[in-house]
This record gives structure tokens, C-alpha cells and sequence, in this order.
């Protein structure tokens, strides 16, 4: 009964981590306002949905990808490619990312606390730094 209880708690703890990360990652989409960008950049105004469309199919397969360890037999030569856009397509979101940091002092500003602007973003990037750094050397599988 105790074993039932405990996989029932550490699948609530997976859903709801789930939740949060997807709902951030949609609001982050959102914020930046990516879709729209690419229609109006591409001008492909009657293809918004192959945007969205692209955009779900790709974070579901490798969301299965990393959940269920696939591995592909291809050589690393031919992954060059697909990892060259992958890379550009991190450095993209950043860049967006960064745009949007405008965001933080005004709400800092409306909130009254911009005396404290300065440590706000310091715990942000120590959070984040701490966060890579337990993740890559206390849970990744070796």
C-alpha cells in the first residue's frame, strides 16, 4: 500500500513539473510572440497553423525522446546538421529572451522594488547556474 502511495506522489510531482515547464514555455512563446513573427517574416499568413502545428509536433517527440531514451544508430557526421539547427534555433530563443528582459525593471518598478533590480537578477542567474550544475553532475545518467 506504502509502494502505491509513494508512485501515486511521484507521478502528481511529474505531472504537476510537467505543467509548470509547459506553461512556461507557452507563455515564454507567447511573450515573444514567435508564431506570429515567423507568419509575418515568412508571409505565409494562411499557413499559421503548420507554424503551430511544427512547433507542438517537435517539443512532443522530443519530450518521448528524452522521457524514453531513444538513441539513434546514425553516425555523429550525420547528426551535424540537425544539431547546427538545433543550436540556432537555443541562440534564437535567447537573443528573443534577452529582448524581453525589459520586462523585469518595469515589473520591478511597478512592484517597488527597484532597489532590489540588482539581486532580483542575480538569484535568477544563480538559480539557474545552480540548476545546470546539480543537473549535470548529480542527475545525469553516466
Amino acid at each position: 500500500m506504502r509502494e502505491l502511495w509513494g508512485g501515486l506522489g511521484l507521478a502528481v510531482a511529474g505531472l504537476a513539473g510537467g505543467v509548470a515547464v509547459g506553461s512556461a514555455f507557452v507563455a515564454l512563446l507567447i511573450v515573444l510572440d514567435v508564431v506570429p513573427r515567423l507568419v509575418q517574416l515568412t508571409r505565409a499568413y494562411r499557413r499559421s497553423i503548420v507554424f503551430e502545428s511544427a512547433l507542438l509536433s517537435g517539443t512532443l517527440f522530443w519530450c518521448a525522446a528524452d522521457l524514453f531514451h531513444w538513441e539513434t544508430p546514425l553516425p555523429a557526421a550525420v547528426l551535424f546538421v540537425p544539431s547546427l539547427l538545433s543550436g540556432i534555433f537555443v541562440g534564437m530563443m535567447a537573443a528573443a529572451l534577452t529582448e524581453v528582459l525589459n520586462v523585469i525593471p518595469i515589473f520591478a518598478k511597478r512592484l517597488r522594488l527597484d532597489r532590489y533590480l540588482f539581486a532580483l537578477l542575480m538569484a535568477m542567474v544563480l538559480g539557474k547556474v545552480a540548476g545546470s550544475i546539480v543537473d549535470w553532475l548529480l542527475l545525469q545518467p553516466e
